[in-house]
């Protein structure tokens, strides 16, 4: 049997191989965590890094990769936001929503947005590995807890339960969740590249489809 030419040949053939990955998450060292843990794994190669929404968008359009592991609170636009673009260019991307986010109304919204998964980072770290290997093969993957709640609120949704936040449209959702943080109105309106009268009219809105009058009823909800 020949060999490669140069180690550095065998090293591409073997990258080449691999489930190509790129990694969205607004602080570095969570980012060398998971390269960390990802290393221990012989078919996932990372091909890239993007700090911001925006970024992740350019780098994919860029890097192609096989899987995008996507962490939903990012700074400016939000990583739901950069789910919705990538997937409404490339409906076949696969892309795992990571995040620290157990609500289920987390859940609903990147699989609206067009996520192929959803591991909150509290998970056992080998789903991870497990969940970016099935993504790869155009599989589904949320981790088995959350599952287990988007199940049971399906049945409670056809018993006749509310649909609480189901009511707000995506941007709605975008601006809700940024409140419940405790932003201002301004700084929602850099985020988001809104003005700030119609960041005032979306919280009302909101406020109305709740059925709650202040931020604070709000955050109660987000619990």
């Amino acid at each position: 049997m020949r060999g490669c030419g140069s180690q550095s040949l065998c090293r591409l053939g073997a990258e080449v191989n691999k489930i190509s990955l790129l990694l969205v998450d607004d602080h570095a060292v969570v980012r060398a965590g998971y390269r960390q843990l990802i290393s221990a794994s012989e078919r996932i190669h990372v091909v890239g890094e993007s700090e911001t929404a925006e970024k992740a968008c350019q780098s994919y359009l860029e890097l192609k990769p096989d899987v995008i592991v996507m962490d939903l609170s990012l700074p400016g636009m939000s990583g739901l936001e950069a789910i919705r673009r990538i997937t409404t260019r490339s409906p076949d991307a696969a892309i795992m929503a990571f995040t620290i986010h157990d609500e289920l109304i987390y859940l609903k919204r990147a699989l609206e947005a067009g996520a192929k998964g959803y591991l909150t980072k509290s998970c056992d770290p080998r789903l991870l590995l497990e969940g970016i290997e099935q993504l790869a093969l155009g599989r589904q993957f949320i981790e088995p807890v959350m599952a287990g709640k988007l199940q049971q609120t399906k049945v409670l949704t056809e018993a006749g339960g509310k649909k609480d936040m189901d009511e707000l449209s995506p941007r709605e959702f975008d601006v809700y969740c940024l409140l419940v943080k405790g932003q201002t109105s301004q700084q929602i309106s850099e985020s988001l590249s809104l003005s700030q009268k119609t960041i005032a009219n979306y919280a009302t809105q909101i406020k109305v489809k709740l059925g709650v009058k202040t931020i604070a009823e709000m955050v109660h909800l987000s619990r």
